[in-house]
């Protein structure tokens, strides 16, 4: 058989012995007799090691024989040492003789000396399993398999209940087949796993011997970890955080090791034995001894007659003497060592009883002498004087007031007081002040000194009592003080008869009766409380109690509001400063963890903020894991909109301290859930807090330019072509939102990776920023100064950036060709794509081009920004022609408006203005003698409208249209008038607007003077000066007195569309004296008209017109001279050309009707009776069935209860 195989029931310690002993065979037997005397490897019985003197194994041994018969290896008259119970434990299980190992294992419990080896064969269970796999003839069964009986019904197995008279005996069968089919299924499975764990034995088995020696000698050439290596592994560290408490360690070990059942160690592999845990590994391991001298394994080969004649029995003798004397030379001087050590030890203790005497000469002089009476002098001294009793510092004990009665009559008989433990993790000095120190030399191991601070009151004596010079008995005595009302067997009587004389007692204390103390405070007061409880669970020795005090901390106030809030934050910080890291993330997140889904949204508010304001004080891995998966879970579950905002906070908080680039696209997540969130609370600080901390990680990843401003435009570029039916506006205004705050952090990289970003030096003065070169922050995170590090700093860097700019240009500088070459041109191809009658898609966009361009300066914009757009859309400053431009489809898309009011809006200087000018009097032009729409000068017209400050230059724009040859242009300057004058003051209108109107009103073109009519209209509407009226009166009256208007159909449908719309919200004077007439006569004259598409243009017109005006309150005297003729007027127009709004004139007619009827037979009522009964709910109801739809606009109903002036 071959003797290289491994016996598995031998450890390595064991198979190191074997080939040890079989060494020194070979030493010390001459010639060829060594090979005679050659130990087999094969299992050994006891009593065959005993006949060939195998020393190796166990350690025992007997002589080993030569050839020649002398015995040679121990010394004459020496005793074999005694077999290791290790191997007779080895011997046994290797014979199969279970039972027998069974009770060896059992007395060396019961005698307390428990053998691995034993242990892990009894603890396994593979090793008792029954296998229905039939082994081959010619192998031995299994090791550790025990035969049992082949029956199937065993007496475990066998249901008695089948064989009774009593009970269903189909049930009962049924039974027992199932059971034979678990029984069946169970073999199965356990013939599975032995053959598994055979295959896996095999292969362990293949790996030669010398190699996994010299995995264990050489650390640098480790073989692979293997997957049950792993994961065994992994269930002793589980179970080791588990056993010292790290469980929220655990949680998340676990989480990572989601493939693996931590709580069944037969999940790690099948039939293998469960090892020690990690502790018991570490100390065995610390155990062994180990070879300070570095052994090298070298392999030679000698000719024959090289060999030189072995040493004689003397001459091997004395070889083996030269082990012992270095033993004894080491022994000599580890016993000098410590004669050393003693010397030492004496001196240092003749030091201490020096100080001590030093300390009792202070205690002496600190102490006051107590007033001693008459009486008291004729004492005995022993009565009086008593050797103070120095106790060590922090030794837990109590100064018990109730033992003063028995001290006061025996004074060497000492109560024993209640003790405490102690603490020896907590340094009880640490916060303690005392008046009175004196410092101690104590020997540490590395033979130097260190000072040690003791407290005066440590070592405190005993206070004396005059004992009253009475012949009365102690009983007597003691029966007269239990008169005196002391409460000392409760609870609260046991705290106050006992006072703590040191630091860690008074901790204790306050521990035990802190959670009795709180209930008791008023809630409104409950926060003088935290400073207490905190300090107590910093110093508190106990885990539990510490927990205790911390979970009171979070509990304290119900609903803790804002400031209260603040309070225990602070002291959370403070402790987490004090305590560090670990004690953090063992005791105050668990605290969090609890109240996450807590019922008050207060107390939840309380764990968000807490998350961020703990998280600079965690450790790394738990930042972003453990804390991120919390904030994460109450962001998408929480519903209250305070906490989310909280939660949004802390998460900005942890990406400014978060390190691990796998949380990348985690924290995109959360940027864009925190984007699309429906409260508006959440959504500025996501902008305020959130993006700012998250552009910043995302700069050091160096994604910012390469994936999350990319990735927002390619999701607004999705917006816009979802929106061709339907645009999203809220959605686009939250992506566009999110793009102008990352503009600050991607101009900071563009200026931090500049090409002089190296010579940026603080030298000199510094010369101060504009006030005006950034756009305000929304906040401090926002601020290029903040990120780039200080004002000096961003002072020098602009200046650089600026000369880079205008001398050098773009050259190297990644960044900027970035934004020049990729990011403005997809952004000037997006704004082609936005519907120009969006205005809040426009004003986003508008705003985002001016904060980029004012970000990044005025030099930039005028050399990169402005060429762009100038090329595409590529105005001409000559006159235009209109057939070439009739096709350039760019001026009608939002470009214009946004290249207007977001690019030449950037910088307010005379050149700027008047290049803006330019612009839109070249678009107004253009657009105007191609006959294309206005939609984009529009939206131009309305985007600057908005701010005052460009009233003026709108004005001379449209003075310029006002004067332009061509009519097509003036008549577009006339209709730009409406959207302008709603924003103007008035002073502006009397002074520019109604005489450039008037002008045009003369216009020898008749299209000119109708374009003015809406602008009249819109005047009437919102101004209020009684002369600018009148004027507006008297030219809209020649407009429909004038005999030259009176076949012009299209002025006088321009009329009646602007009374219908102005009429509702114009002044009542003039609604009454002339709208209300003229519609009238409009209506007369139109039952006249001979072209019935005319009469029924008109028709339409004054339905709109009257349905919009029977909301207001009219006056009887004109509902019966003007509306209810006009409208019958309108009916009779409508009975020939639409029947349909004839039924709902007919129904107007007939309520007006009853309402003139009722009013003159009741009495006069208020102005609020009288709007209620000309409009009825029914009347409306009707009115809206009939109709379908109204088209009048809310604001028309502002004026419906007012007062006829």
């Amino acid at each position: 058989m071959a003797t290289s195989s491994v016996n598995p029931f031998l450890s390595d310690s064991d198979e190191e012995s074997e080939r040890k002993s079989a060494k020194n065979k070979d030493v010390s037997a001459p010639g060829p007799a060594a090979s005679a005397a050659h130990v087999p490897s094969l299992p050994l019985s006891p009593q065959q090691e005993a006949s060939y003197g195998y020393s190796g194994v166990g350690g025992g041994g007997g002589a080993v024989k030569a050839a020649g018969g002398e015995a040679v290896g121990l010394p004459l008259g020496a005793e074999p040492q005694r077999v290791p119970l290790d191997t007779i434990a080895a011997q046994l299980l290797r014979d199969q003789y279970i039972l027998t190992a069974l009770e060896f294992h059992t007395e060396l419990q019961e005698a307390g000396r428990e053998l691995p080896r034993l242990r892990d064969y009894f603890s396994n269970p593979g090793n008792f399993e029954r296998h229905t796999s039939t082994p081959p003839k010619d192998l031995a069964p299994a090791p550790g398999q025990l035969n049992r009986a082949g029956s199937i019904s065993t007496l475990d197995s066998l249901d008695f209940a089948r064989y009774s008279d009593d009970g269903n005996r189909e049930t009962d069968e049924r039974v027992a087949v199932l059971e034979f089919e678990l029984r069946k299924a169970k073999e199965t499975i356990q013939s599975l796993r032995a053959n598994l764990t055979q295959a896996a034995a095999f292969t362990e088995s293949n790996v030669p011997l010398q190699e996994r020696k010299n995995y264990k000698s050489s650390p640098e050439i480790q073989e692979a970890i293997k997957p049950l290596e792993k994961r065994a592994l992994n269930f002793l560290v589980n179970e080791y955080l588990l056993k010292i408490n790290y469980k929220l360690t655990s949680i998340t070990f676990s989480d990572e090791n989601d493939d693996q059942d931590f709580e069944l160690w037969d999940d790690v592999g099948l039939n293998i034995p469960k090892p020690p845990d990690l502790l018991q590994m570490y100390r065995e391991c610390g155990s062994h001894a180990t070879s300070s001298k570095e052994m090298i394994d070298v392999a030679v080969e000698v000719e024959p007659n090289e060999l030189e004649a072995l040493p004689n029995i003397k001459e091997l003798a004395t070889l083996m003497q030269e082990p012992q004397l270095q033993e004894a030379e080491v022994v000599q001087e580890l016993q000098d060592q410590l004669s050393m050590l003693n010397n030492e030890k004496i001196s240092l203790a003749a030091q201490i009883k020096q100080l001590k005497s030093e300390i009792e000469a202070l205690k002496q002089q600190n102490f006051t002498a107590v007033a001693i009476t008459p009486d008291s002098m004729m004492l005995p001294p022993t009565m009086t004087e008593q050797v103070p009793q120095i106790r060590p510092l922090d030794s837990g004990e109590y100064l018990d007031i109730r033992s003063f009665e028995s001290n006061s009559w025996n004074v060497e008989k000492e109560e024993t007081s209640t003790s405490c433990p102690i603490d020896t993790k907590t340094e009880s000095n640490s916060l303690a002040v005392a008046p009175v120190t004196v410092t101690t030399l104590t020997p540490c191991s590395k033979k130097e000194t260190e000072l040690i601070t003791v407290h005066s009151q440590a070592a405190r004596e005993p206070v004396q009592f005059n004992k009253p010079n009475r012949s009365l008995s102690p009983a007597f005595h003691q029966a007269l003080l239990s008169f005196c009302r002391m409460a000392t067997d409760s609870r609260l009587g046991a705290e106050v008869s006992r006072i703590a004389d040191s630091e860690q007692c008074v901790m204790l204390m306050l521990g035990r009766c802190l959670p009795h103390i709180v209930p008791n405070v008023l809630l409104a007061k409950r926060e003088e409380l935290i400073p207490l409880i905190l300090c107590t669970a910093c110093l508190h020795p106990e885990p539990k109690e510490r927990d205790q005090l911390l979970h009171i901390l979070f509990n304290l106030i119900k609903r803790p509001d804002d400031e209260q809030r603040q309070m225990i934050l602070t002291g959370c910080v403070a402790f987490a400063q004090h305590v560090g890291p670990t004690r953090v993330e063992a005791e105050l997140l668990p605290q969090c963890w609890e109240q996450i889904n807590h019922k008050y949204p207060e107390r939840r508010l309380l764990v968000a903020e807490a998350c961020g304001a703990l998280a600079p004080y965690l450790p790394k891995e738990i930042r972003s894991s453990l804390v991120l998966s919390m904030l994460q879970q109450m962001l998408t579950e929480d519903k209250a909109d305070l906490v989310r905002e909280a939660v949004i906070k802390s998460l900005g908080i942890i990406m400014g301290y978060i390190d691990d680039p796998d949380k990348y696209l985690q924290g995109f997540e959360l940027q864009m859930s925190a984007l699309n969130d429906p409260s508006e609370r959440v959504i500025n600080a996501t902008h305020q807090v959130f993006l700012p901390a998250f552009a910043a990680w995302t700069t050091e990843l160096g994604k910012l330019q390469s994936h999350l401003i990319p990735t927002l435009l390619s999701n607004i570029e999705k917006i816009l072509r979802d929106g061709e039916h339907g645009l999203d506006e809220h959605k686009l205004h939250l992506h566009l939102s999110a793009m102008q705050s990352l503009i600050p952090p991607l101009f900071a990289l563009v200026l931090k990776n500049a090409p002089f970003a190296s010579k940026a030096k603080l030298q000199g003065e510094v010369p101060q920023i504009e006030v005006t070169r950034f756009p305000r922050p929304a906040s401090p995170l926002q601020d290029v100064a903040t990120i780039i590090g200080s004002r000096e700093q961003l002072s020098v860097l602009l200046q650089l950036y600026d000369n880079q700019l205008e001398h050098e240009g773009t050259t190297g500088w990644e960044n900027l060709l970035w934004v020049v070459n990729q990011l403005l041109p997809h952004l000037i191809e997006t704004v082609g794509k936005i519907n120009v009658t969006s205005t809040s898609c426009v004003h986003d966009f508008s705003r985002y081009f001016w904060r980029l361009c004012r970000t990044f300066g005025k030099i930039f914009t005028n050399t990169k920004v402005k060429p762009q757009f100038q090329e595409i859309l590529r105005l001409s400053e000559e006159v235009v022609d209109a057939s070439a431009t009739a096709g350039n489809g760019v001026l009608t898309k939002a470009t214009v408006p946004i290249y207007a009011t977001g690019v030449l809006t950037c910088y307010n200087q005379e050149e700027d203005r008047k290049l803006l000018v330019g612009f839109l009097e070249d678009v107004m032009t253009t657009l105007s003698l191609s006959h294309a729409p206005l939609d984009s000068l529009k939206a131009s017209f309305v985007e600057l409208g908005a701010n005052p400050a460009y009233h003026e230059l709108l004005l001379t724009v449209l003075w310029y249209g006002v004067v332009h040859t061509s009519a097509l242009v003036r008549c577009t300057a006339a209709r730009m008038f409406e959207l302008l004058v709603k924003g103007v003051n008035e002073i502006l209108v009397a002074q520019r607007v109604v005489p450039a109107l008037i002008t045009l009103s003369s216009d020898p073109e008749i299209s000119v003077r109708i374009a003015t009519i809406p602008a009249f209209g819109t005047i009437m509407e919102t101004v209020t000066q009684r002369e600018l009226l009148e004027r507006v009166k008297m030219q809209l009256a020649s407009f429909l007195e004038d005999p030259q208007y009176h076949d012009q159909h299209s002025l006088h449908m321009e009329i009646i569309k602007t009374f219908g719309r102005v009429g509702p919200n114009a002044e009542p004077r003039f609604r009454d004296e002339f709208v209300l007439p003229n519609l009238h006569k409009l209506a007369i004259s139109n039952n006249q008209q001979a072209v019935d598409t005319k009469r029924l243009d008109i028709a339409i017109q004054l339905f709109e017109a009257y349905s919009a005006l029977s909301c207001c309150f009219i006056s009887e005297e004109l509902m019966v001279n003007h509306f209810l003729p006009g409208l019958k007027c309108l009916r009779t127009d409508m009975e020939h050309l639409s029947p349909e709004h004839e039924v709902i004139l007919s129904s107007m007619i007939k309520e007006c009707e009853l309402k003139v009827e009722n009013r003159t037979v009741q009495e006069p009522q208020s102005s609020m009776s009288i709007a209620a009964s000309l409009v009825s709910e029914d009347t409306k109801t009707r009115f809206l069935n009939k109709m379908g739809q109204l088209t009048t606009s809310g604001a028309m109903l502002a004026n419906v209860f007012q007062r006829k002036k």
